[in-house]
């Protein structure tokens, strides 16, 4: 059994994620679906020898040790990014495909508003949603947009790199977690002096982060990141709840200055079963909603993306409607990607 050939078949396959464990068959995410690449199981030494194939000795010698390991390595299709862990006292590992094709706007299913949003000068963009949902991909698409069409510098701080890019119109600099610099808020606070023009984060995942990273866009920088969330509700709650109860006042009013725009996403099995469709949710600041922040009133955004439609802006519900409209998804699939149900029934 080699690696390279079940990385290949998986691709093939148009597969999002490899599985390896020792005493299970090798299993692919295909569109979001779990199944059996192959009947071969292997044993516990051909699992080590899969996995430590994609390692260094010393990032063996540190699995080997207990520890849990993320990197990202490149082969002939593209990157890849490794997560090494333990299960049963056994190493087990989750391999995550990435393409060298960055998609355009277009092939992902984007809406419009996005192209605008690269062309902002300064601010705090959010792309959001539950994992696997594609988040990555679209901060790729965004940087390499901005690639090329703009003389800009910019900045990535990731973990592990994911996309790496050529240089086109933009000079990019990737710095990566725990090889060029220690963690996200000491990289965000040292870019601040690489004179950057845009910096994009991988993931938002604390209040340093998150203070650093707003911060840097107080400062005249556009920042993108991503977080974990579901709707652009729930994410303005995320940014306000972590930070200390004696700093979220005035967070509320920093983040309502600084923030652009929040797009929220999932991919939604098609009906015909060859392949997901993007759902997206998309939240500009207008003033509207930076009152809404300041004034922790987020119960009401949603009213506020329902009604501003004409300006980019929609809700999740909204999109998913218009996949199940258009034939492209199911009513009880998009029923099962809804934050609110009962709404989405009385739309479709």
């Amino acid at each position: 059994m080699e690696l390279n050939s079940i990385i290949a078949q998986a691709r093939e396959l148009k597969c999002s994620d490899i599985h390896l464990a020792a005493g299970t068959a090798v299993c692919v995410r295909q569109f979001g679906q779990l199944f059996v690449l192959n009947d071969d199981i292997p044993t516990l030494e051909e699992t080590e020898n899969l996995i430590f194939s994609l390692l260094t000795p010393r990032e063996v010698e540190y699995v080997k040790a207990g520890n849990d390991l993320d990197v990202a390595v490149t082969d002939e299709q593209g990157r890849i990014r490794v997560n090494v862990y333990h299960q049963r006292n056994n190493v087990a590992a989750c391999i995550r495909l990435f393409d060298n094709h960055i998609p355009t706007f277009n092939e992902l299913g984007l809406p419009d508003i996005i192209e605008q949003l690269t062309q902002k000068h300064s601010g705090l963009i959010l792309v959001t949603g539950p994992t696997g949902s594609g988040k990555s991909t679209t901060l790729a698409s965004m940087v390499e947009y901005v690639n090329q069409t703009q003389s800009k510098h910019i900045i990535t701080v990731e973990d592990p790199i994911e996309y790496v890019y050529k240089f086109k119109q933009a000079m990019i600099h990737q710095r990566q977690i725990g090889k060029d610099v220690r963690d996200f808020a000491t990289a965000l606070r040292s870019a601040l002096r690489e004179d950057p023009d845009i910096i994009m984060v991988g993931e938002m995942r604390d209040f340093e982060t998150i203070n650093a990273a707003i911060t840097a866009a107080e400062t005249g920088h556009l920042v993108v990141s991503t977080l974990h969330t579901r709707s652009a509700a729930q994410t303005v709650e995320r940014i306000i709840s972590v930070c200390p109860p004696d700093m979220q006042a005035s967070m509320k009013i920093r983040f309502s200055q600084v923030l652009e725009a929040v797009i929220t996403q999932d991919l939604v099995p098609e009906i015909n079963g060859g392949g997901r469709a993007i759902a997206t949710e998309v939240m500009l600041n207008t003033p509207a909603v930076a009152n809404l922040i300041h004034e922790d009133k987020i119960n009401m955004i949603k009213n506020t993306m329902q009604s501003n439609t004409n300006i980019g802006m929609h809700t999740m519900n909204q999109s998913l409607a218009e996949l199940v409209r258009n034939g492209i998804v199911s009513k009880s699939t998009a029923l099962e990607h809804s934050n609110d149900p009962e709404e989405l029934k009385k739309m479709c």
